[in-house]
């Protein structure tokens, strides 16, 4: 049976691109849009935003939000990518930068899948070009022989490639980029050749400030790049919508078998993950100590996804304090020793202390 991406139904992946999972909404915005479009940009700098930040079309059309946070971040992201400059999107894990990376090339190019992955073995060949060693062998030196990398492609296309945690990838590799940002051109030595970039291509990278073993960047690829630093949500507010509507968009994607967190849950998860974050409860009298895990949003996403599993597969259904404390605690507790004297000392300096959360003061002693 043929499995390749090409044939599988968009229906049966575990997740569709951005480009494909709100088709709709880019497909409405297209047809409403009347200002101004950068050469090969699907939808005008404004559009792009909107399709970001959701909200209502003057037709009635209703666009969901992507990215809930600072509208002027996004217009700045925006605005570099209509520009000669590349965009670095920058933060602690868990700020939406790849999903907002993911958007922004899906609703500029209509296709988010020209990425390149940073991992410490990254090589020159992976962001420029490779060979069919085959056909090099065979042939020599040829353009039949070259393997272009997704970089390559987008510029041919005039679309936006993306490079996922780029301080993950070696100094001298992540340099090979400097000519392609300032010159829009990628040489291939090998052909005598070059391709030139079409209007449209630019670049999209990420990076975060919390990962050990990171590489910086040298002084002239960062003159290179525009960078927008996304921030942890303000608010619990705002984390709580994220977390409600991520989870809701997940729930549905995996079919899991679990009514929709109460709100209530939500909101107390978030509220321990800002409070150990932040140092401190939200009401500011207590000082807590902090863990060394990250605890983003997307582990609370991911800890209440993992609760409603469980309540699906193994309970009734219904998400409650039992389903989410081993996920809780694994998501706090990476350190066996000092976060598990962190996360004892808050369970009961705050949790325990916390007359409405008697339940899940339980659920979490039940489970150590």
């Amino acid at each position: 049976m043929n499995t390749s991406p090409s044939t599988t139904p968009a229906d049966a992946v575990m997740r569709q691109h951005a480009e494909q999972q709100f088709a709709e909404e880019l497909a409405e915005l297209a047809r409403q849009d009347q200002r101004t479009r950068p050469e090969n940009w699907a939808l005008s700098p404004w559009a792009v935003v909107r399709y970001l930040m959701g909200g209502r079309l003057d037709n009635g059309f209703e666009l969901s939000p992507k990215y809930i946070g600072n509208e002027r971040l996004m217009e700045v992201a925006v605005a570099t990518l209509a520009t000669d400059r590349g965009l670095l999107l920058y933060g602690v894990p868990g700020t939406a930068k790849s999903w907002v990376s993911e958007h922004l090339a899906a609703a500029i190019s209509g296709d988010s899948t020209l990425l390149i992955q940073g991992t410490a073995g990254t090589s020159e060949e992976q962001l420029r070009y490779g060979w069919n060693y085959a056909q090099l062998l065979a042939h020599g030196p040829s353009d039949k022989a070259l393997v272009p990398s997704p970089l390559m492609n987008a510029m041919r296309l005039g679309k936006i490639a993306r490079v996922e945690e780029l301080t993950r990838i070696p100094a001298d590799v992540q340099d090979s980029l400097i000519t392609v940002l300032s010159e829009k051109t990628l040489p291939i030595p090998e052909l005598g050749s070059e391709v030139q970039a079409v209007r449209g291509f630019s670049v999209i990278a990420t990076a975060n400030n919390r990962d050990k073993g990171v590489n910086e960047l040298s002084s002239a690829l960062k003159r290179r790049f525009n960078t927008v630093v996304l921030p942890v949500p303000a608010s619990e507010e705002e984390e709580v919508s994220i977390v409600v509507r991520r989870v809701a968009d997940m729930g549905r994607a995996l079919q899991l078998p679990a009514e929709p967190p109460a709100l209530k849950e939500v909101r107390r998860i978030v509220q321990i993950f800002r409070e150990l974050r932040n140092g401190k409860t939200e009401d500011g009298k207590t000082q807590l100590k902090s863990p060394s895990a990250t605890l983003s949003t997307a582990e609370v996403i991911s800890v209440i996804n993992n609760g409603m599993a469980l309540a699906g597969h193994f309970g009734d259904g219904v998400l409650r304090p039992h389903d989410m404390a081993s996920g809780l605690i694994g998501a706090i507790v990476k350190d066996p020793v000092q976060d598990a004297v962190v996360w004892n000392e808050y369970l009961e300096a705050v949790v325990k202390e916390r007359s409405d959360w008697k339940d899940l003061y339980r659920a979490f002693r039940d489970q150590a």
